[in-house]
């Protein structure tokens, strides 16, 4: 099952004052009680007709968002071999919070925010939950016989995929969707719009440890699926268990190993040998709705 990319590209026929002047909207999320100013939060690198990413620039920016919500924060770009002592423990800050971190070059971070003093953290639209805060409740629902339905998306880069696997999921029942802490899109604006007012419905988590995670559901005896045209065994006609975690991976590189390895079961979606995939979301969609169809009237 292979998927596309469509990462966050810089338009070049938007300037710098473009980006500029989209900062202040009434509806900028604020971290906190602290009102970050234009110099250090600025529009992120985004797709030409999206709204654009937040990126908070500085140290002291930085390190407050880390500390308050870190939950909020997608990824933290430092400048690549700066030799700054404060930006060394920042990262390591970074890192204790479980947030992806990558070293760029200083053109990069510039045109994300500037000042940023070597440092740029790349924001949610909306904080993420923790897997500590609510595994306790999927456990004792499987402990009472409650039918559980649990979306696991991986590898997805695309911020419409995203967006779409958002809506689906919304829809077709799934109590939680979760996702891992790097290799994925953010919650970008693209996310939000495509997902069209799902996202601030559905309740998403990035575990600490996304393969841990999916460990502990399946010893609580929840089945694992995953999706993927690598098999022979057809999503149409599965025999469900009550309590499903269903998997999908992300654009040309399908299911992970760590979660392809702890699958129950993965499933084929039917499909003209022509046609060769289905789009991420589309085959979420598809494994959802084969869920949900005898159990949402």
């Amino acid at each position: 099952m292979s998927f596309n990319e469509d990462d966050n590209r810089r338009d070049p026929r938007r300037t710098n004052n473009d980006r500029m002047r989209r900062f202040g909207r009434n509806d900028r999320p604020k971290f906190g009680e602290k009102v970050f100013k234009p110099d250090n939060v600025v529009a992120a690198i985004g797709d030409a007709d999206a709204a654009p990413q937040v990126a908070v620039g500085g140290i002291k920016e930085v390190e407050e968002l880390l500390n308050k919500d870190p939950m909020r924060v997608h990824r933290v770009l430092f400048m690549h071999q700066s030799g700054n002592p404060k930006l060394y423990n920042l990262q390591k800050l970074a890192k204790r919070a479980h947030v992806h971190v990558q070293q760029v070059d200083s053109k990069i971070l510039d045109s994300y925010a500037r000042p940023n003093q070597g440092v740029v953290a790349l924001t949610n639209e909306k904080s993420l939950l923790q897997w500590e805060d609510v595994r306790e409740e999927f456990f004792k629902a499987k402990e009472r016989g409650e039918k559980k339905l649990i979306a696991v998306a991986t590898n997805i880069e695309d911020p419409r995929n995203l967006g779409a696997c958002i809506r689906s999921s919304l829809a077709l029942g799934v109590d939680i969707l979760l996702m891992p802490a790097k290799g994925m899109c953010g919650i970008t604006p693209s996310v939000a719009r495509t997902s069209a007012g799902a996202l601030e419905k559905m309740r998403i988590c990035r575990p600490n440890n996304l393969e841990a995670a999916v460990g502990e559901l399946k010893l609580a005896g929840y089945q694992i699926l995953g999706l993927d045209a690598d098999t022979e065994t057809s999503l149409a006609g599965y025999e469900f268990a009550d309590q499903v975690v269903l998997a999908v991976g992300g654009e040309d590189v399908g299911l992970p190993p760590f979660i392809r390895k702890q699958c129950n079961a993965i499933l084929r979606i039917p499909m003209k040998p022509e046609a060769h995939s289905y789009n991420a979301s589309v085959a979420l969609s598809l494994g959802l709705y084969e869920y949900a169809r005898t159990r949402i009237k």
